[in-house]
């Protein structure tokens, strides 16, 4: 039925109403009602504030709207619409419902990951005195106190009113005095995105002529401090050859920040109406002029030019082409021939990397060539940067974007192109919260909304990449030789169990390994530690009686941070003061047990007093800049020797790092997984790429392992991908693992261990009926059976892709998911679905 009210002048309107998605965890739309001095203006992809429940206020985006009043329920209003123009494309939308329909989580979920916080609203409640309000003599002392204070500042919230009276504990006078209609509580409601403001100062109009410039110069003979401000302001800004440089005027820091010129004098000459303040907005980014010989100058080789050829080539018939190029080979060079073409075409270009700290070092080379058509988008940049690259990518200002996985959901209209680089890394798969997505998978998908071309680049591609390559459904380019001449590595295992049998082994370090740092050292050469384990030591043990540090919220053992004094879990983030003696039993015999970062950094230090070492982990790499900084030191060769994780092996670029040694490559190759073999492989591969990257000297790789004859790591020295996964796939097959399955985990969580198990159990029960017992598998204990206090059943699921309609499974899977969390025999259960979970 068609509603309609009436207007002023006594004429119809329809009544609008509109679907809103909202970034909460339930799988459907929300109606509201959209007031009529909206109709006009809002659009589909527009931001909306809206109450959400009993005191909630929520930023929601229009999917769609239309004519139709709900059902179920009254609608209730909007209460703002904040965008003219939408900030979210349809093109969004319709990605957000595949990831929300294909990983099996609520749209809401998907929009709550993808929109910046900066774009979403806040709302906080605030108390203001009723100006209305004559009773006085009804208030007690303590409210009368109380409301003095919030007529004072006019407004505060809850928290300000404690701070202001010193009493945390007023909540019961609030709600007298909102009885006695003294205060009236309300919603402020802001938005988090503010733009940059920059102040700037120009001369007022009349000095444009250069007549009357110098009559003002001539006057201000007898005030010379302020004579030198207009004098410094001539030397920045040509207005005597071009009066119209002076409407853009200067930075008003120009002057306040140069310790040669006064305050005062500008502020004088304000007053006096020579020069004028104003204001406008800046983007935050530093603003790179394009270097337009940069691109050119880039010269492919002759490996790398015929790749780009066949790339080019295959992309005629194939949407998703697989570069396979070994480290060092250059493959950076043609994701800039590639992406140059692509802009010049008019389409617009995604870049992800798997690691923030790669968009440190690939920026300042992007940055060279394409200069202001390039944003960066990740999560070390502030709410309001990454707000001023989505309206930048809105706007057109940005036709190449470098982003992390999160960089996928950003509102491109035309693109034409999405590199992955280091296609294979776990970095792209979200965890938590959902969406649980695989930023890879995601943007397969979305090139094929915009009809734009994907290029995965690895030196050690997914399995599933490199079988998706050989059976034809990607195209495959391979580059086999490294960049410039530059050499492979040359490798040295080394014999830990030997080691320590003749008493060569210091601390964690070989004799051999220490040697060849200190003949690196030496050569003034620069060396990288790789150890995948942050921390001090694994954990601390008491030799008495065996106590081992524990968390309290998970069922896991407490990492020993020592340059913090702190025992840490690195679940759930729960600290600890390190104890002098044992809980169990008193002893002061408490130990370390294990290795990670931070040990190996200090003993490090013990060996070589006078070099220069550094870190890059986690910890280290906390703050914004502490990427770019570390990166910078060791480019300029302030760093000797670099111990990390995991993060220094993705695509790093070190000219003068010449020795890479690998610890405990046991634990990587041995490690319960069912990609152990093929990540170990990975993961060394890569970290030993960044030895030897320059022509004149050959690197040195040294792997430290308790056994040297490992298959996997002979084939690792030879550079054997296509051995390691013909092994591999062959097991996958026979196991019924990906690619030939997909796996969906399905995990129960409650805070009693036997409610999750009775849940576990009832859900595979369920699961099972249908599905047989051979695609269901568990329940079971992960790993880490608890986390934050919960206990954790997993159920891993394998489907043909065959044999079974992965659509209608998963929708089975959903209902029988909704049965176990509507039970209320399983009160408090919780259930997470992880979609392509390994």
């Amino acid at each position: 039925m068609l509603t309609v009210e009436n207007d002023d002048f006594g004429l119809e309107e329809v009544t609008l109403f509109a679907d809103l998605i909202l970034p909460v965890p339930v799988r459907q739309l929300f109606t509201y009602r959209v007031p009529r001095v909206f109709n006009a203006a809002i659009k589909n992809g527009a931001r909306v504030v809206v109450p959400f429940g009993k005191n909630r206020v929520v930023t929601g985006v229009v999917a769609h709207i239309h004519t139709t009043p709900p059902s179920r329920y009254q609608a209730k209003y909007i209460g703002e619409l904040l965008d003219d123009e939408p900030l979210v494309t349809p093109y969004q939308i319709a990605l957000f419902n595949w990831i929300a329909d294909y990983y099996l989580c609520s749209v809401g979920e998907v929009l709550n990951v993808a929109l910046p916080s900066g774009l979403k609203i806040t709302s906080q409640s605030k108390i203001q005195y009723n100006p209305d309000f004559e009773y006085f003599d009804l208030l007690t002392e303590e409210e009368a106190g109380l409301l003095e204070e919030i007529k004072k500042y006019q407004s505060l919230t809850y928290e300000e009113v404690g701070k202001r009276v010193g009493d945390q504990n007023i909540n019961h006078v609030i709600k007298s005095l909102i009885g006695k209609r003294a205060v009236i509580l309300y919603e402020e409601v802001r938005e988090k995105y503010k733009p940059k403001i920059q102040k700037k100062v120009k001369l007022t109009g009349r000095y444009e002529t250069r007549e009357n410039l110098m009559e003002l110069i001539g006057q201000l003979d007898k005030t010379p401090k302020q004579q030198e401000v207009v004098m410094r302001y001539m030397s920045q800004v040509p207005i005597q050859n071009d009066p119209y440089a002076n409407r853009t005027g200067l930075e008003k820091s120009f002057f306040t920040q140069n310790e040669e010129i006064s305050d005062s004098a500008l502020s004088t000459l304000i007053k006096k109406g020579v020069f004028e303040e104003f204001e406008v907005t800046v983007s935050r980014f530093a603003e790179v002029k394009p270097d337009f010989t940069a691109g050119i100058n880039i010269k492919l080789t002759t490996a790398q030019q015929r790749a780009f050829d066949e790339i080019i080539n295959l992309f005629q018939e194939k949407d998703t082409v697989l570069l396979h190029g070994v480290t060092g080979s250059g493959k950076t060079e043609v994701y800039i021939h590639l992406a140059q073409q692509v802009l010049e075409s008019g389409s617009q270009v995604l870049f992800l990397l798997p690691e923030i700290a790669l968009t440190t070092q690939i920026v300042v080379r992007l940055k060279k060539v394409f200069g202001d058509k390039l944003g960066i988008y990740h999560s070390k940049f502030s709410d309001n940067e990454r707000v001023e690259v989505w309206k930048g990518v809105v706007s057109g200002q940005f036709q190449l974007v470098v982003g992390v996985r999160s960089a996928i959901f950003l509102p491109f209209d035309a693109l034409g192109l999405i590199i992955v680089d280091e296609e294979h890394e776990s970095s792209y798969k979200q965890y938590d919260p959902a969406p649980r997505y695989h930023a890879r998978d995601v943007s397969i998908v979305a090139a094929q909304h915009q009809q734009a071309k994907v290029l995965l680049g690895s030196a050690t591609p997914a399995l599933e990449s490199y079988y998706q390559a050989l059976n034809g459904r990607y195209g495959l380019v391979k580059l086999t030789e490294r960049f410039g001449k530059a050499s492979m590595p040359e490798f040295v295992l080394i014999d830990t169990k030997q080691e320590r049998k003749t008493k060569k082994m210091k601390y964690e370090f070989s004799s051999v390994l220490v040697e060849e740092l200190r003949e690196t050292l030496a050569r003034n050469e620069q060396s990288i530690i790789f150890q995948n384990r942050r921390g001090y030591s694994s954990y601390l043990q008491c030799e008495e009686c065996g106590w081992i540090g524990e968390c309290e919220n998970c069922a896991v053992s407490l990492t020993y941070h020592q340059k913090d004094a702190e025992l840490r879990c690195h679940y759930c983030g729960h600290k600890e003061e390190v104890p002098k003696f044992c809980p169990g039993c008193g002893s002061t015999k408490v130990r370390t047990v294990g290795f990670g970062t931070e040990k190996l950094e200090d003993q490090l230090k013990i060996f070589f007093p006078t070099a220069r070492v550094a870190r890059m982990d986690l910890d280290t790499t906390r703050a914004k800049n502490a990427y770019k900084e570390m990166i910078e030191d060791i480019e300029q060769g302030n760093v000797d020797i670099l111990v990390g994780t995991q993060m220094i092996s993705k695509g790093l670029d070190f000219e003068n790092v010449s020795m890479v040694g690998v610890f405990d490559a046991d634990r990587m190759i041995h490690f319960p997984d069912l990609r152990s073999t093929e990540r170990a492989f990975q993961l060394i591969t890569q970290v030993s790429g960044r030895a030897g990257r320059r022509a004149d000297r050959k690197g040195r790789v040294l792997i430290q392992t308790g056994n040297t004859n490992q298959k996997i790591l002979q084939k690792i020295i030879a550079n054997d991908y296509e051995g390691m996964y013909a092994e591999e796939i062959v097991e996958r097959e026979q196991f019924k693992y990906p690619p030939f399955t997909r796996l969906i985990k399905l995990t129960v969580r409650h805070l009693e261990q036997s409610v999750a198990r009775q849940g576990a159990e009832k859900l595979t029960h369920l699961l099972m009926e249908k599905m047989g017992e051979d695609r269901v598998l568990g329940p079971q204990p992960p790993l880490v059976e608890r986390i934050r206090n919960r206990f954790l059943f997993d159920i891993l699921i394998k489907l043909e892709r065959e044999k079974v309609n992965f659509k209608a499974a998963k929708t089975f899977i959903l209902e029988k998911v909704t049965d176990i969390l509507t039970d209320k025999t399983l009160k408090g259960a919780d259930v997470t679905i992880d979609v392509d979970c390994l």
